[in-house]
């Protein structure tokens, strides 16, 4: 009898505290997002506030761009580099959900910054440096100041971008996600996200919140 009522407890408590495990994770990932964007802050100031063009980084670090999701490269090793002497601690790029996931082992999600320091690598994604093409394009962000960066993402008309009003809805960097209404995506990983049922986003002017997305388990 005491069995049972011990079973019963740990199937009707397990649910809930995974839940809390996972909402945890969420707000961690969070708070990593406003320390990157906290830095982009300070850096933009100090730099003519534009943000740098590092396509040799971007090329350096392995440029790999896929032919399923994300159909370019949006990993942010580079930003990692730019930052290091604002961000010193490795643990702020990556997603802590994403680090007890699958998705860790999947070369779309990781990449490493330091060679030969295993715990340099970041998970996150970083949309609009996602290509180190020359010139830069309309929909990337290489060397320029948030108004441009506005500006030539309207004039790009990208669909995935959408038309934004302003810094606001743009989104910058944001964890890795794999939908499921793109036949290219792997079956293993498709429809999967580091947080259940979406993914958090940094926006351009800094703010950053969890984006529930239908094509998201």
């Amino acid at each position: 009898m005491v069995i049972a009522i011990i079973a019963i407890l740990a199937a009707l408590l397990l649910p809930a505290l995974a839940r809390s495990k996972g909402e945890a994770q969420r707000i961690s990932c969070i708070n990593n997002f406003h320390q990157i964007g906290t830095a982009w802050a300070l850096y933009l100031p100090d730099n003519g506030e534009r943000f740098p063009d590092r396509r040799d980084l971007k090329n350096s670090l392995g440029y790999h761009p896929w032919s399923t999701w994300p159909p370019s490269d949006p990993r942010a090793g580079w930003s990692a580099v730019v930052l290091s002497n604002l961000l010193t601690s490795p643990a702020i790029w990556s997603c802590p959900a994403i680090l007890t996931s699958p998705l860790l082992a999947r070369q779309e999600c990781t990449q490493f910054y330091r060679p030969g320091q295993s715990n340099c690598f970041t998970t996150y994604w970083f949309w609009r440096f996602d290509r180190p093409d020359d010139p830069v394009p309309l929909d990337d962000f290489w060397g320029k100041s948030i108004a441009t960066c506005v500006s030539d993402l309207r004039l790009a008309n990208n669909p995935q971008a959408g038309m934004p009003g302003g810094p606001t809805d743009v989104q910058f960097a944001v964890d890795p996600y794999f939908p499921n209404t793109v036949p290219t995506v792997a079956p293993e990983i498709n429809g999967r996200a580091g947080h259940p049922n979406g993914y958090n986003t940094l926006f351009l002017d800094n703010h950053a919140t969890f984006v529930r997305d239908s094509r998201l388990q």
